[in-house]
């Protein structure tokens, strides 16, 4: 159904190939999954399959790709578009209507489909993607996870032969992803459609996986295997095959069940060790949240606060919390987001929250860095009320990193980009460049930001970011596009900058991370906090929200390989 036949793509300006000697096909019926470290071109191979390279990115295809008989590099996007389904790593430039069910059969009135037909298939897919409640939503007024399961469907609706999906997991919560996941699995085994897929987030799918095509580093030949095959020799690995490698089982595991299965012995030697427990000690804020001397806000994000609300909102005394939240409700377009939430954050304490898609994550993030003001309530960020103050004075005291990285990237080049963060965050030259070499290494200064992958533009986000060390940091699904490598880089710099005093609050579907990181887990449900307490209660508690090393080795509260691997030393 698709072929590789030696493809080599080169774009413009670059200094060689962001892929070569890509060969491999994928058999009718059959779904294959593209995995590799970031920035290794999984998008590109992608973006062959549907007529985007190079029809859209411009550059040049050497090589062969063919769909259902059809040669990409004669036959354009629209004239693939019955044959070919893609959703890329980023759903707003997938919409091109207002509410959901319009998005739903746009796809179709393109292609001449009769309205009766039209009317049983968006009925049919809002039952599949559990979107029947939000089918007259205004796409704008949608959480991130629920576009993504809205940009899913549109594509989802012309039935198309073949499936192209570029993280389409990757701002789901666990329990919407696997409901994703099993669509697909249905589509392939019921219907024969033909699905590659792109994912990161390894643990969550490559059990569904048929087979496995690995770009081991840039420019590097494919491997080719069955999921198992790939495993054991993939740089990248989820963490029941970590696991699996630690305790030298053979085969590898891929599924919880498999590893579970094996476990007993692992299980006795841990017998007479105890789970650590993260200790937080009582700090003051950290010496940063001093104001430095007043700098201009650079961001368009930041220019959004400044009209939105009047300068002021000075402290008004010593903060006894990085965060403190009473009482909280907030309501968006008629939609009540958050409803009476209390929730403390301590200067050096790492906090996740987690919930279902929508459940007011990204919400509570905006309250704490003045984006929405209060309904009822009140909020406090390192002594300030948030939606009063300046933006010059907030943005010294607090850093959100947002779910979409181009709120905050505007500058032409990535060293044009560190440079202006530098600047304004009144940091050594070079500081932000060297944070995003050691989160992402190989990103060359001229690269324009918007030639990033979705990964990358996070990476750089990130990186303009923490250059500034703000004493309350908040990130909104920060590992979205980063691979296993990235995100352990990732969480070295959150915990050296939570050992300092700064205070971390993360909304986050990666329950590996909230493992890895969390002294506490804030749960969240249709805006109200349903527990709060030691990540590894709560998590180990709840089955969606669990890692798989506490799901292997439950119901003792192991939670990462880490933690298994110095036991065991």
């Amino acid at each position: 159904m698709i072929r590789f036949e030696d493809v080599s793509v080169t774009y413009d300006g670059a200094a060689g190939p962001t892929v070569r000697g890509i060969c491999f096909e994928v058999p009718e019926g059959e779904l294959v999954l593209l995995a590799g470290p970031s920035g290794v071109g999984k998008s590109t191979v992608l973006g062959a399959v549907g007529g985007l390279v190079p029809h859209f990115t411009g550059g040049t295809l050497r090589g062969r790709v063919t769909v259902a008989g059809r040669d990409t590099r004669t036959h354009k996007p629209r004239e693939l578009a019955d044959v070919v389904g893609t959703v890329g790593q980023d759903p707003l430039e997938h919409f091109v209507t207002d509410t959901v069910e319009e998005e739903l059969a746009y796809g179709m009135e393109s292609l001449g489909l009769a309205p009766d037909v039209m009317r049983r298939r968006v009925e049919e897919t809002l039952d599949l993607l559990g979107l029947s409640d939000l089918r007259a939503r205004s796409i704008a007024t949608l959480s991130g996870g629920q576009r993504q399961r809205v940009a899913i469907g549109s594509v989802l609706t012309p039935h198309p032969r073949v499936l192209v999906l570029d993280e389409p997991t990757s701002a789901l919560d666990p329990a919407a992803a696997e409901e994703v996941l099993a669509v697909l699995q249905r589509l392939v085994h019921d219907l024969g459609t033909t699905v590659l897929m792109a994912e990161h987030r390894l643990e969550r799918v490559v059990q569904y996986a048929d087979r496995v095509v690995l770009l081991p580093s840039p420019g590097a030949a494919p491997v080719l295997g069955t999921p198992a095959e790939v495993m054991a020799v993939s740089p990248v690995f989820p963490p029941v095959v970590e696991l699996g490698r630690l305790a030298d089982w053979s085969p590898l595991p891929l599924t919880v069940r498999d590893a579970r299965r094996r476990a007993a012995p692992l299980r006795a030697r841990l017998a007479d060790r105890e789970p650590p427990r993260r200790a937080l000690p009582a700090r003051a804020l950290p010496a940063s949240a001093a104001p430095p001397p007043a700098r201009a806000a650079r961001t368009p994000l930041l220019s959004r606060l400044r009209r939105r609300r009047p300068p002021g909102g000075a402290p008004d005394g010593p903060a006894r919390y990085a965060a403190e939240v009473r009482g909280l409700a907030v309501r968006r377009d008629r939609v009540e987001a958050l409803r009476e939430v209390d929730l403390t954050v301590s200067p050096g304490e790492t906090v996740a929250l987690m919930g279902r898609n929508g459940a007011g994550k990204s919400t509570l993030l905006s309250a704490l860095v003045g984006l929405v003001a209060p309904a009822s309530g009140s909020v406090r960020a390192c002594g300030a009320v948030p939606h009063l103050m300046a933006p010059r004075e907030l943005v010294r005291r607090v850093g959100l990193v947002p779910q979409e990285p181009r709120d905050l990237l505007y500058a032409d080049t990535v060293a044009a980009e560190c440079a202006a963060a530098d600047r304004d965050a009144g940091a050594e030259p070079g500081t932000c460049r060297s944070l995003l070499e050691r989160l992402l290494p190989g990103v060359t200064d001229d690269t324009h930001p918007r030639d990033l992958s979705e990964g990358q533009r996070l990476t750089l986000a990130l990186s303009v970011v923490l250059a500034a060390r703000p004493p309350l940091l908040l990130l909104d699904e920060p590992t979205r596009g980063l691979d296993y490598a990235a995100k352990a880089r990732l969480a070295a710099i959150l915990r050296a900058l939570a050992a300092e005093g700064h205070a971390i609050v993360l909304a986050t579907h990666d329950v590996e991370l909230a493992a890895e990181l969390a002294d506490r887990v804030v749960l969240l449900a249709e805006g109200e906090v349903i527990a709060d307490g030691p990540a590894a209660d709560v998590v180990v508690a709840s089955p969606s929200f669990a890692p798989q090393v506490a799901k292997v080795l439950a119901p003792r509260k192991w939670l990462t390989v880490a933690q298994v691997r110095r036991a065991l030393a």
